[in-house]
């Protein structure tokens, strides 16, 4: 398993190739590509780095999904015996990302191509063996 530990928006965020991450609102269009170069870590089967504070020439790739604005948080301010009451409500405005690879240099670590084809594999690898056992099961129960 491929992850990478980056810095964007002053938080600290694992991310994986070929899933999405919600970060702070970003200035750039959907479709557009950001590329993070504040790697503080990566993880690539066996192999570890980690960076003094970042690593470099690594970089994760994505592209931005949408826009959107989080949960809503409620804000209720009160002074007793005063009467003064103040209710506000919070909406952080986000940006959808979806990560597409990482790299460290020109070698690529991972890329969503790679991580949904091995997601895909494994899911055709499993049914057809769930498909035998239950056929199996329900052949049981009948001879019986």
């Amino acid at each position: 398993m491929t992850y990478a530990i980056v810095e964007t928006s002053g938080r600290q965020i694992r991310v994986e190739p070929g899933r999405f991450y919600d970060v702070d609102r970003l200035a750039l269009q959907p479709g557009d590509t950001i590329n993070l170069d504040l790697v503080l870590y990566t993880s690539h089967e066996d192999d570890i780095q980690v960076g003094q504070p970042f690593i470099k020439e690594a970089v994760v790739s994505g592209t931005v999904m949408s826009h959107l604005r989080g949960r809503k948080i409620i804000v209720y301010k009160m002074q007793p015996k005063k009467k003064t009451r103040k209710k506000r409500g919070h909406r952080q405005e986000l940006t959808r990302i979806m990560i597409d690879s990482i790299s460290i240099g020109d070698t690529v670590l991972a890329s969503s191509e790679a991580a949904s084809s091995e997601a895909a594999s494994s899911e055709v690898a499993t049914e057809p063996v769930a498909v035998e056992a239950a056929v199996e099961a329900a052949a049981a129960t009948v001879d019986a």
